[in-house]
């Protein structure tokens, strides 16, 4: 509902001067600026959690290639034991 208030005032010296006040009683819409801020949040939340799960497979990854690179390095000085051995076996036979 809309209300229109008018007020007059006279002055001594004969001036009048009118005011007018308008109310409106309707709901007012909140306008975009909400749903705006609610969708930035969202996307801000989402880029969040995509690096961070980024962040725990690179982990693991390193992880992963730490462990098989110690494997490697295992393998390799079983290899030079055993040539060391044969070597050693064929110095000692001769």
């Amino acid at each position: 509902m809309v209300e229109e208030r008018v007020v007059e005032v006279e002055r001594p010296a004969g001036a009048t001067h009118t005011h007018t006040t308008v109310y409106d009683d309707r709901p007012r819409s909140g306008g975009g600026a909400g749903w705006f801020i609610a969708i930035v949040l969202v996307l801000a939340l989402a880029a969040g959690l995509y690096f961070f799960a980024n962040m725990s497979n690179s982990r693991a990854s390193r992880d992963n290639a730490i462990a098989g690179a110690a494997s490697d390095v295992g393998a390799a000085a079983k290899k030079v034991g055993s040539a060391a051995e044969t070597a050693a076996d064929k110095a000692t036979d001769k």
